[in-house]
């Protein structure tokens, strides 16, 4: 088995983000960029992160007119990630203007769609006007993406097992909302252990808090790697 740790660089700046780079390289599958550290450091730090010789999980979660996100995801390919991340919630248009920009750059990335946010819940989707619960949205959201022509999708562990039913194989899922037994859930409502979600069929686990927040973030990671330890993905 592949290591499917992705962890999560959600810290403000490159020293620390590079910092904890070389540290978790060796115990981790890929890191995760977001939002708060792209902002503040720009394209160069997928540059820097890279040049560690590790993966990196683009995390920005286009969602724009499908012309928008092609060149948006045209130029995320040219800095050579492996993975990153659409709103599926754009429409089929949208996603498959991505994945189009995607197959046309040199180094295609895995273009994920984003179901439901894993902070939100029935009264949350409720709230915006959507009548189906989080599983209901996820399960249509995934079937709109792969239809479309997209191989990964971003959902929360509780949806994992649901999707592999009526999804193809080859279709990667991404799952945040881990959490190791006895952590804090945080702001997270739909989580699951590491070895709860690979039993599911998670095919990458990105953790955040629990790795990255800890005293030691290597031993964190290791620790979580050994408890995958002889399971199925």
């Amino acid at each position: 088995m592949q290591n499917p740790i992705i962890a999560a660089l959600d810290v403000p700046d490159a020293a620390r983000a590079l910092a904890l780079a070389e540290q978790l390289a060796p115990a981790v599958g890929a890191f995760k960029i977001g939002k708060e550290l792209f902002v503040a450091e720009g394209p160069d730090i997928v540059r820097r992160v890279r040049d560690t010789g590790a993966s990196v999980f683009l995390d920005l979660k286009f969602h724009d007119i499908p012309n928008t996100v092609a060149k948006a995801v045209a130029s995320a390919a040219r800095l050579d990630v492996q993975m990153l991340t659409i709103h599926a919630s754009g429409g089929t248009e949208m996603l498959r203007a991505a994945q189009a920009a995607a197959d046309e750059a040199e180094h295609t990335p895995l273009i994920l769609g984003v179901t439901v946010l894993t902070s939100m819940d029935e009264t949350d989707l409720a709230e915006i006007g959507i009548e189906k619960n989080p599983a209901q949205q996820v399960q249509h959201l995934a079937t709109l993406a792969t239809a479309a022509g997209l191989k990964g999708l971003v959902c929360s562990p509780m949806e994992i097992a649901p999707l592999r039913k009526i999804l193809p194989d080859d279709i990667q899922l991404i799952t945040p909302g881990i959490r190791p037994a006895n952590s804090d859930t945080g702001d997270q409502k739909r989580i699951m252990t590491p070895a709860e979600a690979i039993n599911a069929g998670a095919s990458w686990l990105v953790i955040g808090r629990p790795i990255c927040g800890a005293e030691n973030p290597r031993a964190a990671a290791e620790a979580i790697l050994e408890s995958l330890a002889g399971l199925a993905k």
